[in-house]
Parts: structure tokens; sequence; C-alpha cells
């Protein structure tokens, strides 16, 4: 797939109120920090679309992007940000889980994990979560530029290890770099095969539990 258009569409805090569910949508979702900005602007191509900031936790609204015309990219709050007061969290939390509940043409989720860390409760707790409601997602191992292919690689399996301590099968895995454009490709096909089995009929493709 190759990015030839992506605009700004609408920022708001009520799923009832993003665009019309008539076309495929992929949310991104991380804790606060994570390169979610970066890795947007990576995958559009374009600097600027998803606004970086110093800032952890500065995304706080659904942010909808509409991609070549015919899909949307969904750059969601980011969870996990303890600076955040405890009342913009659950404003956060109530945000989030709403939306991947209720949006009918939610084709899939890419929960960004940054690779340099050990598994983290917050990531594992929502994973977990979005197994147990159906819901279709991908990892995706952000900052890959930042260790060294040995570290890369093991970082990589201890993740996995740790995941099939309690998971009978992994979710998919994609490892990038916004630096590098390591996964671009990887995260277009996923995104690419998948609309074509998007119809306003099967608005409701879910996977099932782990």
């Amino acid at each position: 797939m190759i990015i030839s258009s992506a605009q700004f569409v609408v920022s708001n805090s009520d799923y009832n109120k993003c665009p019309v569910e008539d076309k495929p949508e992929y949310a991104f979702i991380g804790r606060s920090n994570v390169g979610k900005s970066s890795l947007i602007n990576m995958l559009t191509r374009h600097k600027k679309l998803a606004k970086i900031s110093e800032t952890p936790g500065k995304t706080r609204l659904i942010n909808h992007f509409l991609i070549n015309e015919s899909w949307y990219l969904v750059d969601l709050p980011g969870y996990g940000y303890a600076k955040a007061p405890k009342s913009i969290r659950a404003t956060f939390s109530a945000i989030i889980t709403k939306y991947l509940e209720k949006r009918k043409n939610l084709m899939n989720t890419f929960q960004l994990i940054d690779v340099r860390l050990e598994p983290q409760p917050i990531d594992l707790k929502f994973m977990e979560w979005m197994a147990n409601h159906g819901l279709p997602f991908t990892l995706v191992f952000t900052k890959a530029d930042k260790l060294g292919n040995s570290e890369l690689h093991q970082n990589i399996t201890t993740y996995k290890n740790h995941l099939l301590q309690t998971w009978e099968e992994l979710p998919d895995i994609i490892i990038t770099s916004s630096k590098e454009g390591k996964g671009e490709e990887e995260l277009l096909k996923v995104i690419e095969d998948t609309n074509l089995i998007f119809t306003p009929l099967n608005m409701k493709l879910r996977n099932k539990p782990a």
C-alpha cells in the first residue's frame, strides 16, 4: 500500500460523534511517550499529521485521519501517564473503552509497546482486556533503533516468553522504528489485507478471546 493522501477529520471525546461508520478503521494506542505520534507520521509520511509533544499524555481526544479517502487512522489517548490527574486518567479510560467496544467499523487496534522496556503491568492489562472483549489487536514494538540487534532480539524473546506464561497463542507482532522506517511495510500490509474483507455488513469483525 502507498499512502497518497492523509487529512485530519475530527477530534472528539464521544464515539457517537465519530465519522460515519462506512469505512474501515484502525486505532493506534499505547502508554504515554511510546512514540505513537512519530509512528503515525512515519506511516503517513507527513511530519506534522499527528502532533508530537514533549509533554507525555498530550493526546486527550479521539483523533480521526482519513487516509487515501478510503480508511480511517485513529489516534487514541495514551494510557498509563502517572502524572495526569486521577480524574483525567478516568476520563481517558472511559473514552477509550467506549470507543473500542462500540465502534462497529474498527477492524484492528495497534497497541504500541516500547521495545526497550520489560513487560509493563498496564500494557499487559490492556492486552488482556482486549482479548476478553474479543477485540482484534496487533502488538507493535516501537523504538527498535534504540537497541542493537542482539538486545532487540533478546527483548522480543523475553516478551514472548512472558506472554506465553498465560496466553495459549501470541498476538501478531510487528517491530518498528519511526526513525528508520522499520515496520512500515508490515503495518500497511495488515491494513491493506484487512481492508479487503471490510463490508458494511461485516463491521463487527472481532477475534475470539485468547
